[in-house]
């Protein structure tokens, strides 16, 4: 107990320095704050204490030494201005207490025409820009109570001739309360390197001065490009066993977050089971967010077992997002 109150007050107090106050659009790699699994966006993103879902290597990877067997999810998001997000992940159980996971995120478009001034229809030409992280996880339980967890990232952002890269890490801890039904969950995510384009599209001829004779307008030179922080977000959260028996299971949870990017604000999620087989849930986000268009989510899940030893889970969430519309996810699990 003594060790998981020092460790949970060191992330606090870390998390206080780490975490300036700025302002909307001072930070890059903005597709590392799309949520990840259907249940996660069903329940409104409340799941930093939720601790039996793979989708947990997103939200708190200190989650991951505590389910109960491998597991493999494949999450696919129609997300905003017909791209696409995705991501696939691999948890795979170690020793007692130990285990360890594998993820692939991206954000994805269709090829757009290249266009100016003067050919406005397009030039002929196409480009299209993608972001990919690629995360190797480790998570291991320090008690019966309490675990911690890290995740290493690589990201990389690109548009036609231009990348961006970074590393990154994700911290998690995950507690199991005295009280019965309720768990705390913790997590630091994105904490690393600033973040800056460079390509082709960087190098130019420059002239210093045109108007004197002699000068030479062929002087290759490179623009300085600014570099930006990554999306650091510190979230904290509650979830409780409400109900649980052989029919019927309610859990309730809530997050508090706080980016680097944007004020704080509030999730909440609801999920109801019935013999832990069909799901439906309930949540809201971004309460007290600063002019957010999101708000209302939904979702429903199905358990099917395709032997004795191997579930699959089938989920699908709805996502309110105001004037952008919604968003729409769907989740595969399958444990072996």
């Amino acid at each position: 107990m003594r060790i998981t109150v020092v460790l949970m007050l060191i992330i606090v107090g870390f998390s206080e320095n780490l975490f300036p106050q700025t302002y909307a659009g001072s930070s890059a790699g903005q597709f590392l704050k799309i949520g990840v699994g259907a249940r996660a966006g069903g329940m409104g993103n409340a799941f930093v204490a939720i601790s039996d879902d793979p989708a947990a290597i997103y939200w708190n990877p200190g989650v991951i030494s505590r389910l109960e067997n491998n597991s493999v999810l494949f999450n696919h998001t129609y997300w905003l201005a017909e791209t696409s997000h995705d991501f696939a992940g691999i948890v795979i159980k170690l020793l007692s207490g130990h285990a360890l996971a594998l993820s692939y995120t991206a954000l994805s478009m269709n090829d757009m025409k290249v266009t100016n001034e003067f050919y406005q229809e397009g030039t002929g030409e196409y480009f299209s820009a993608s972001d990919i992280a690629l995360g190797l996880s480790y998570a291991f339980n320090l008690t019966n109570e309490f675990s911690i967890g890290f995740t290493f990232k690589y990201i990389l952002q690109s548009i036609w001739h231009m990348d961006a890269s970074a590393f990154a890490l994700d911290i998690g801890l995950f507690y199991l309360t005295p009280v019965k039904g309720l768990s705390l969950g913790m997590s630091i995510t994105n904490i690393g390197s600033e973040i800056k384009y460079e390509g082709d599209d960087n190098f130019i001829y420059y002239s210093f001065d045109p108007s004197k004779h002699g000068n030479s307008d062929k002087i290759f030179s490179e623009i300085k490009m600014d570099s930006w922080d990554l999306p650091l977000s510190f979230r904290v959260g509650l979830s409780y066993q409400l109900l649980n028996n052989r029919y019927n299971s309610i859990i309730i949870s809530g997050d508090a977050v706080h980016p680097n990017d944007y004020n704080e604000y509030v999730n909440l999620g609801f999920e109801y089971s019935f013999k832990k087989t069909v799901f439906l849930r309930a949540g809201y986000k971004s309460l007290f967010k600063i002019d957010s268009e999101e708000g209302i989510t939904a979702g429903v899940g199905l358990l099917y077992y395709l032997t004795d030893f191997i579930p699959m889970k089938v989920d699908y969430s709805y996502s309110d997002f105001g004037r952008l519309k919604g968003i729409h996810k769907m989740s595969i699990e399958v444990g072996f």
